[in-house]
């Protein structure tokens, strides 16, 4: 059961050091934000481009970027094709660069428990090959659980306990994403009440700008969040559209939307520790850019936002 003190050191409210040693790639100009966010490239960004993952990570770095946000497929395609997580461990290192948390998608939550074990041991798994590039973060969404609302989010904290134990072993702790369009974890109450209820100190929750506002969240009681829960949140914008109307394919940089971005960030930075800001879009018109024109955009614009965060 979670205690008291358990549940305030997750809303932020006891100050607590982080169990994973948080990354210090920020400069620190007095008189800006910048020491209070890190800059981060998710490859959703440039996955259209189909570079693979040797030219993602150069291209990320040739624009300025000493974070990434890898993806599992494209990690796993590498290692098929003769690379090696050594190899990859590196490049990363003489690239100057960090790979702060991959995305994966096992079915580590589903109700059927032949599948739920499939989707904890792919997990495992990946957390051992993450944990060997020095990647200490992996997404924990809701996978194959997006279709059929009512699932039990008592159910969903004790399976998000497993593979935040199991995170444990690897030093690689999975952060709950909330995605606006699945049924299930969606919204910004769920995914707090599943991280809470695992009663694990190493819980985090994983948001992106987008999907609070395709899941109806808003911003307005973001700051109940509390800044010790968000380590990395994803970066974009989007259009005046509906929720029910806006889709994956209308991100586009922070900046160039209706979304609040500054708000956002100025509800979640901290003076602890920087703030990852990662920019996931997956916008078919960047696809056909030149890759490295999109990435160098895409710090740009992060930049500019947190000029302007108060």
């Amino acid at each position: 059961m979670l205690n008291r003190r358990q549940a305030l050191k997750l809303l932020g409210v006891v100050s607590a050091s982080p169990l994973v040693p948080l990354e210090s790639h920020s400069a620190n100009r007095p008189g800006t934000n910048v020491s209070s966010f890190n800059y981060c490239l998710n490859m959703a960004t440039l996955r259209g481009h189909k570079l693979g993952f040797i030219g993602e990570l150069k291209t990320a770095s040739q624009a300025g970027f000493k974070m990434v946000e890898i993806w599992m497929d494209s990690l796993q395609q590498y290692l098929s094709t003769g690379g090696t997580l050594s190899e990859a461990k590196k490049l990363l290192d003489g690239l100057g660069m960090t790979a702060v948390n991959a995305i994966g998608f096992a079915k580590w939550i589903v109700d059927d428990e032949a599948e739920r074990n499939k989707g904890i041991e792919q997990m495992k798994k990946e957390m051992g090959m993450l944990a060997q590039i020095g990647c200490k973060r992996v997404a924990a969404p809701p996978m194959g659980a997006t279709d059929k609302p009512g699932l039990d989010l008592k159910k969903a904290a004790e399976r998000y306990r497993v593979i935040l134990l199991a995170g444990d072993e690897t030093g690689v702790v999975p952060h709950l994403e909330l995605w606006g369009f699945s049924k299930n974890l969606n919204r910004l109450s769920e995914v707090m009440y599943v991280a809470i209820e695992s009663g694990h100190p190493a819980a985090r929750v994983l948001l992106d700008v987008y999907h609070l506002y395709k899941g109806g969240s808003g911003v307005e009681t973001l700051p109940l969040v509390g800044k010790t829960a968000v380590e990395i949140i994803h970066m974009n914008d989007y259009p005046a559209k509906e929720p029910s109307l806006i889709t994956d394919a209308d991100r586009v940089h922070p900046g160039d939307g209706i979304a609040p971005v500054k708000r956002i960030l100025n509800t979640l930075k901290s003076n602890d520790r920087p703030l990852i800001i990662s920019e996931e879009v997956f916008n078919a018109g960047y696809y056909k850019q030149d890759a490295l024109q999109v990435a160098k955009t895409a710090l740009n614009k992060m930049k500019h936002i947190v000029e302007r965060v108060k």
